[in-house]
């Protein structure tokens, strides 16, 4: 594998809104023992996350969707939650800070917002509209002094219908957006609420970060960073339902696969996130329990779409889908994944009726490439930026390998940009034709993304205006035909004939091989057998606060 290493079902929703050596897993018992008879007392949950580092605990979060688990959602707020207690049907949206919304039936472009009342900052500060102002201007208003770029970075993508919060009264506000769109409340259950109180007491993110204060189930205790984050239960949550069961949540970043099954079997943790398919058998053996559930995922190629790029070519593109064996990365994966079909997965009330078949198909991928002027003497090469590890990135480097060797048998000769996971999303930030992808000669990229609302899934990656950092539109596609149906779907209140026109885009995304897509996650998790209580949900996000420990 030729490798540069820089750094060592939804749908239905929508209508309401690894076996390791005995070195390794004495290298994982020096470097994590915590065992202390404080400790042995105590009901404490510690998790392995894919992540490098601790997330950004200051509001909005950093490494990707595993920072919106495991810091965004746990020390944090939005007005608008996601129902995370079922394994049975799809993660919808559910009330969070605000009670209600609704839409102002003279101006489609206002929204109003009741916001919950008697809910406290883990500071002891109440939450008023003037905190949801105040946090709205922490992202946008650059002449603010709470401004803090990087959490404004993080976000940007995710709230872009916004345009104004306004107070109406203390537990009231109005929401005014750029255009009329109905995924608003989508967007705001990303914008995360942080204590304008505890902020003012420094006025200073850097001090905030060492006793962060939101409304969330937990609450900050102490962090290392690369090493670990240490929370407790907010015991005044305003949803009892809600309040943690056990004394503490102790959260390691751990990338490698193989050191997080080590941590698991040796008693250093409890909750591991995406075991490698070649552990399960060894964890099952040992008494380990193994979740799943399918998930809003998507796990593809993102081609760049700039000029002289060697993906502009419709065939070369269609060629790459038809080269990946994907019922072979799946056995790759041991079964744990679902080989894609589209850009959703099949099934989907979005799919529609794509006429390009993501077959397996080598000699029809070599046809196009040839006449596309390629051939065995005369690759096409190109180049895929790609992670070691990451939310919702699954196995990525064994994956790659296998992607690299299916491709390079269709006349391709296919290179790799390793990247540590929170470096692969700053690139992810910039658009294709910036020196930090065009330096490194990338002209593809992987990153796991979400699919679980219709701007998630369409139109932060096919507008044109949503090139990043605008949006996900990483490889700068341009096609006038996506900017005005994606804008007309975002103006349709109607489930059903929001579906409609959303399947017709599906379609057309599929028949032009915008993508080259490979599978579907279907979320592993391995869990020691005394933890108990975890509601695996069929969302990127899970909650934590039903877990009891049962030793």
């Amino acid at each position: 594998m030729k490798l540069k290493n820089q750094f060592n079902d939804r749908s239905r929703a929508i209508a309401r809104w690894l076996a390791c050596g005995a070195v390794g897993a004495v290298s994982i018992a020096s470097t994590l023992s915590i065992a202390t008879s404080v400790q042995a007392q105590e009901k404490v949950l510690r998790v392995a996350m894919t992540a490098a580092d601790i997330p950004i605990n200051i509001g909005q979060p950093d490494q990707g969707f595993e920072g919106f688990r495991f810091m965004g959602y746990m020390l944090y707020d939005t007005l608008v939650l996601w129902d995370l207690s079922k394994a049975d049907a799809p993660a919808g949206l559910t009330p969070g800070l605000a009670e209600s919304w609704s839409i102002d039936p003279k101006n489609n472009k206002r929204w109003i917002f009741k916001l919950r009342k008697g809910v406290k900052f883990h500071d002891g500060s109440d939450f008023t509209a003037d905190d949801v102002v105040w946090n709205f201007a922490k992202v946008r208003d650059q002449k603010a002094p709470q401004y803090e770029p990087k959490q404004a970075a993080l976000v940007a993508v995710r709230i872009p219908a916004l345009k104004e919060v306004n107070k109406i009264d203390d537990y009231t506000v109005e929401i005014i957006t750029n255009d009329v769109s109905a995924y608003v409340p989508y967007q705001v259950s990303f914008w995360f609420m942080s204590s304008q109180e505890q902020w003012e007491k420094t006025k200073s993110w850097a001090e905030f970060a060492k006793a962060p204060s939101g409304t969330g189930p937990w609450k900050y205790l102490t962090s290392t960073p690369r090493a670990k984050v240490e929370m407790v239960p907010n015991k005044s949550y305003w949803n009892p339902k809600r309040v943690p069961k056990v004394d503490k949540v102790i959260l390691r970043p751990i990338p490698e696969a193989s050191a997080r099954v080590a941590a698991l079997l040796s008693g250093q943790v409890d909750f591991v996130e995406a075991p490698p398919p070649d552990a399960v058998p060894r964890l099952k053996s040992s008494g380990m329990q193994i979740v799943t559930n399918a998930y809003p995922h998507n796990w593809a190629i993102k081609p760049s779409r700039i000029k002289g790029s060697p993906w502009n070519d419709l065939r070369v593109r269609k060629a790459a889908n038809l080269c990946i064996d994907r019922k072979g990365m799946n056995k790759l994966l041991g079964g744990l994944s679902v080989p894609s079909e589209g850009h959703v997965p099949p099934g989907d009330t979005w799919f529609g009726k794509p006429s390009f078949k993501l077959s397996y198909d080598p000699d029809a991928a070599r046809k196009l490439m040839a006449e596309a002027g390629h051939s065995k003497e005369k690759p096409l090469t190109v180049k895929i930026a790609i992670s070691t590890s990451g939310s919702g990135q699954m196995q990525p480097l064994p994956m790659f390998e296998f992607i690299q060797a299916n491709l390079n048998e269709c006349f391709f000769k296919t290179e790799g940009e390793i990247m540590e996971w929170n470096a692969l999303l700053a690139l992810g930030r910039k658009p294709a034709n910036d020196k930090i992808s065009t330096s490194k000669g990338v002209n593809a990229i992987v990153i796991s993304h979400a699919l679980q609302d219709p701007y998630s899934g369409f139109e932060r990656f096919f507008l044109s205006s949503r090139i990043s950092p605008a949006g996900s539109n990483w490889g700068m596609l341009v096609d006038p035909w996506y900017d005005k149906t994606l804008a007309e779907a975002a103006q349709t209140f109607d489930a059903g004939e929001l579906a409609t026109k959303l399947a017709k885009v599906h379609e057309r995304v599929v028949d032009n091989a915008e993508w080259i897509w490979v599978v579907h996650d279907v979320n592993p998790r391995a869990l020691a057998p005394h933890v108990k209580g975890f509601v695996q949900a069929k969302s990127w996000f899970q909650d934590l606060t039903s877990i009891t420990i049962e030793k």
